[in-house]
């Protein structure tokens, strides 16, 4: 068991050293950047895209569902994840004290 501990380390180790290098050089060359939409720091705001209201409108979606049950149902499946996280998070505990 301790074998396999430590090889998970050891890959957990590679793959974020893999990732803050991969990062870096992203950021050095400048890629997926589009210069003619360079806003700077707020350049992840759609606001910023130039003809925003034409690509995104208020009108683009109806329904005639109310927006209490658009919330109701929104705020039940954060609920619902929510419990199925503690559930799993007690069963891994449950798990590493039968190991031990």
């Amino acid at each position: 068991m301790a074998a396999r501990r430590n090889s998970m380390k050891v890959v957990t180790v590679l793959v974020a050293v893999v990732t803050v290098v991969l990062a870096l050089y992203i950021m050095v060359h400048g890629l997926g950047l589009s210069q003619e939409l360079d806003f700077g720091a707020g350049a992840y705001y759609y606001a910023d895209i130039p003809g925003f209201e034409r690509i995104f409108r208020d009108d683009a979606y109806s329904t005639t569902v109310p927006l209490w049950v658009h919330i109701v149902l929104f705020l039940g499946w954060g609920w619902l994840m929510y419990r199925l996280w503690c559930r799993i998070e007690q069963g891994g505990k449950e798990k590493r004290h039968h190991d031990d």
